[in-house]
């Protein structure tokens, strides 16, 4: 596309509701939104029809993985990915690429790596680990858009979890910074009892791996963060959360003010634990999808807004990880790569429950966003914003076909569901990346940095 030009559609999702409207575009930012006959003469023209046109997603949950374990997803692969699923912003986890970034030394290996592979915007989270607080300083000052931590083991040696003590350390710092700390919401003790209790139990059984991580483990562990925040008045951010068990404390530390904010995954949303075929490794994660009246709770939270928005927890491996397994789910690695499908696995749930176009670009995009810092910047549809645009089709259905999924390992529980919700193009800073199936150009996406625009 040209430097100016416009976009328009019977269908755009504005801050101030779903309306006919042109976005007027000019070099990379969004100039002006207004009615859809306000086209300049002689400016070229985008013309989305009936398709809704939105803000680009943006996913602050996102594990690329390179360098260190690129065969299991790299920055091409994944940013290839997001553009065909219509989001346009990722915040990289510090976690399952080797080095760890849990420095700046690790920060700067995993830029080098991105450079010139990347089709949308990539930032990255920073790593609080044992022993690393005086690197948090200096990583914020990098760049980080703010840092992850693990309360029980993370699956990989290079990134140990931390205990009470260790975010004491790091909390002070954070809290001085105001960076946001993300935190993997359970604690190994209602873990390790509930694991001692199933050594008998069929490892094969998903109902097995759902019991061995009881929704105590996610609560205890949640009431420790929101008690953290509160004595250092630190931000805290719960990640992927599946136990309404914990919405109770939660909502308690929304009256109080405290600074927790919540995100849930599209896997939670979608599926049911009663659902899951014998030896269906492909569904395995941690905490685990529960059963339906957990996911029904879910829900609510979100339209009460206890939780903030979903983002996919994109947590890719190459197969045999979870194929060598042989359905123990003990053995598989546990992670459900869904980057490409947030938007139609969440929409096609959402539309059953009667949520609007508005709801799923607030959950999105404009929410994410902001917890990232990135406000006014990203996920939203207004002049100074990035013109990152998607265009879609919520109506059209298809039905998910692994090998036509561009993520680098297509193992996905999603295989042959039929979904609501067809990407149709994808702009990033203006330019077309992606249309009608197909990427246009070259990778032309940037690395991001807090407070650098």
């Amino acid at each position: 596309m040209s430097a100016e030009f416009v976009v328009r559609s019977e269908r755009v999702v504005t801050p101030a509701g779903v309306r006919r409207a042109s976005i007027r575009i000019r070099d990379g930012k969004i100039a002006a939104v207004g009615e859809w006959e306000a086209v300049p003469a002689g400016c070229p023209l985008y013309d989305a029809g009936a398709a809704v046109v939105m803000a680009g997603l943006v996913d602050t949950h996102v594990h690329i993985n390179e360098p260190g374990r690129t065969d299991w997803e790299g920055f091409h692969s994944a940013t290839r990915a997001a553009a065909a699923g219509g989001t346009t912003t990722l915040i990289d986890m510090p976690l399952n690429n080797i080095p760890a970034t849990t420095n700046v030394a690790a920060l700067e290996e995993k830029r080098r790596a991105a450079r010139g592979q990347c089709w949308v915007d990539v930032g990255f989270w920073g790593g609080v680990v044992p022993g690393n607080a005086n690197d948090l300083r200096p990583l914020h000052e990098a760049g980080v858009f703010g840092f992850k931590c693990f309360l029980v083991p993370s699956g990989v040696p290079e990134f140990a979890h931390v205990a009470e003590a260790d975010l004491r350390e790091a909390l002070p710092i954070l809290a001085s910074l105001g960076a946001p700390l993300l935190a993997h919401a359970e604690v190994p003790r209602p873990i390790d009892a509930a694991t001692r209790r199933l050594k008998r139990e069929d490892p094969r059984r998903h109902r097995t791996w759902l019991r061995s991580r009881p929704p105590q483990a996610e609560r205890d562990a949640i009431a420790l963060l929101v008690r953290l925040s509160r004595e250092f008045r630190a931000p805290v951010h719960v990640v992927h959360l599946s136990a309404a068990l914990a919405l109770p404390v939660l909502r308690r530390a929304r009256r109080e003010e405290v600074r927790v904010s919540v995100e849930t995954c599209p896997h939670y949303l979608y599926f049911r634990s009663g659902g899951v075929p014998h030896g269906a490794v492909q569904f395995k994660c941690a905490p685990p999808i529960r059963d339906s009246a957990n996911r029904t709770l879910l829900w609510r939270a979100l339209d009460k807004a206890t939780i903030d928005f979903v983002v996919s927890d994109h947590s890719p491996c190459p197969a045999n990880l979870k194929t060598d397994a042989e359905g123990d789910f003990f053995k598989a690695w546990g992670g459900i790569a869904s980057l490409e499908l947030r938007l139609p696995v969440t929409w096609t749930a959402a539309r059953r429950r009667g949520f609007s176009l508005e709801r799923i670009a607030r959950w999105l995009a404009e929410a994410p966003a902001h917890m990232a810092g990135l406000a006014g910047r990203k996920g939203t549809l207004e002049p100074g914003a990035d013109a990152d645009l998607l265009v879609w089709k919520p109506e059209k259905t298809f039905r998910v076909k692994p090998p036509s999924l561009h993520q680098k390992n297509k193992l996905t529980p999603y295989a042959g569901e039929t979904l609501a919700g067809v990407v149709q193009a994808t702009f990033s800073r203006g330019k077309l990346v992606f249309e009608r199936g197909g990427f246009v150009g070259e990778a032309c996406g940037s690395l991001l940095e807090r407070n650098v625009r």
